[in-house]
């Protein structure tokens, strides 16, 4: 059985005690049922992980004794995916949840020409992030930006290789013939695709048109489909 992984951004080194934050004591103690001594493992989300025990068990206040600290190297490869809100929040809280799992460096929420979407909720997409990287066993939080206009966004993203995807009849390369780069910003459309002078923006801003093959993908599905040809692992 695996040892609990908590996310307390708030660890830092030099310490060799730290309380649990209120919502990670109430796991640790009413839902895990563990006890003083039982072994649990800390995370900034920025790298480090401390190998921890309880000392003091509360349902608020947990107190943990830090033994010993790790360091895990940054993923070779940083990706941002760069993507557009959706009205359907559930699909996109889903969205944000499988890239965190998929070990994504970044997530920019578009606002494109064609955005419908609701009220982004910051705090629990942040919420969400970090349950997923809990759950899937990492030490590096992606970082999540506030929505940003597309035109500010392609100004202002910088990386070595820099792809959108877009279903305008025009000439694109296929993923599957894409090398991707150790460092790359991925752009992907809203429901009505980008516009073209989207497009067109993004070309002049030396962006490579990309197609995710022959159907229509949905937004999330398309996101997810292109992080999973071009991470490496």
């Amino acid at each position: 059985m695996s040892v609990p992984y908590f996310y307390e951004p708030l660890v830092a080194p030099g310490l060799t005690h730290f309380t649990l934050s209120e919502e990670s004591s109430k796991h640790a103690i009413q839902v895990l049922r563990m006890k003083e001594g039982d072994r649990l493992d800390l995370t900034n989300g920025a790298g480090e992980i401390w190998e921890s025990s309880i000392q003091s068990a509360h349902k608020k206040s947990t107190i943990v004794a830090m033994q010993h600290q790790k360091m895990v190297a940054a993923p070779s490869q940083q990706i941002t995916l760069a993507i557009s809100l959706l009205k359907n929040a559930t699909r996109l809280e889903w969205l944000f949840e499988k890239a965190t799992e998929m070990g994504v460096h970044q997530i920019v929420p578009l606002l494109c020409h064609r955005t419908i979407h609701e009220r982004f909720k910051m705090e629990r997409m942040q919420g969400i992030l970090q349950s997923a990287m809990i759950q899937s066993q990492q030490a590096w939080l992606p970082q999540l930006w506030n929505p940003l206009p597309f035109m500010d966004f392609i100004q202002k993203g910088q990386a070595t290789q820099k792809l959108i995807a877009h279903c305008e009849d025009s000439h694109k390369i296929s993923i599957k013939n894409i090398t991707p780069a150790s460092d790359l910003i991925l752009l992907i459309g809203p429901e009505g695709d980008f516009s073209p002078p989207e497009i067109q923006a993004a070309t002049d801003q030396n962006y490579s048109s990309i197609h995710l093959g022959p159907t229509r993908l949905r937004t999330e599905t398309a996101g997810i489909f292109a992080l999973s040809i071009l991470k490496n692992f």
